[in-house]
């Protein structure tokens, strides 16, 4: 019995000292507080870098925070551009936020544009229009074969205190042209640089 006794106190003892070690191991990533420090300092990008968890801090941590434009309107309604970008196939998406910042529901109804072309897109940004002073061009939201636009449409009742992601995706400038006007109907214009895709 005493064998017995022993050999089962001596698996305890073991099965715990186990459990404190991977428990150690298992907190600690082997930093050892370094890995954390360089993420304290920078609140803003610890936040931001959370939704794209692919490895990647750098890349998530600055491309949500970066403010390329913002522009603000009657009503308090707030368009924030984050993101200008020209692709290999010929076109700029531009991405952003729009923020009620009134006391009552926004619709995007005049933001559509006066083109009865864009009529079907409704209450969209529709109207986008990306201006090249330089080379003395605009350039139009693009629309499918439906005449519907390459935007963000259904921008309606957007509530007091509420933020939407808004895009619109328009044929590129030429290389040489990296920064345009991006004017929104009833909104003042705003320059905004083109990066490559």
């Amino acid at each position: 019995m005493s064998k017995g006794h022993g050999r089962r106190t001596a698996g305890a003892a073991a099965t715990a000292v186990l459990a404190l070690l991977l428990a150690g191991c298992g907190g600690g990533g082997g930093g050892d507080g370094k890995a954390d420090a360089p993420a304290s300092p920078g609140g803003g990008a610890a936040t931001s870098a959370t939704p794209g968890a692919a490895g990647g801090d750098q890349t998530p941590s600055t491309e949500p925070t970066q403010i390329l434009a913002q522009i603000k309107g009657g009503d308090n309604v707030v368009v924030t551009i984050t993101s200008a970008v020209r692709d290999q196939g010929g076109y700029v998406t531009i991405q952003g936020t729009v923020t009620n910042n009134g006391t009552k529901a926004f619709n995007a109804v005049a933001w559509r544009g006066e083109e009865t072309a864009v009529v079907k897109s409704g209450a969209s940004v529709a109207g986008a229009v990306l201006v090249d002073e330089a080379g003395k061009k605009r350039y139009y939201v693009l629309r499918d074969t439906d005449g519907l636009c390459l935007c963000t449409m259904d921008l309606i009742g957007v509530q007091p205190k509420e933020s939407r992601p808004i895009f619109a995706q328009f044929p590129a400038p030429p290389p040489t042209t990296t920064s345009v006007d991006f004017e929104l109907p009833t909104m003042p214009p705003a320059q905004i640089t083109i990066s490559e895709g």
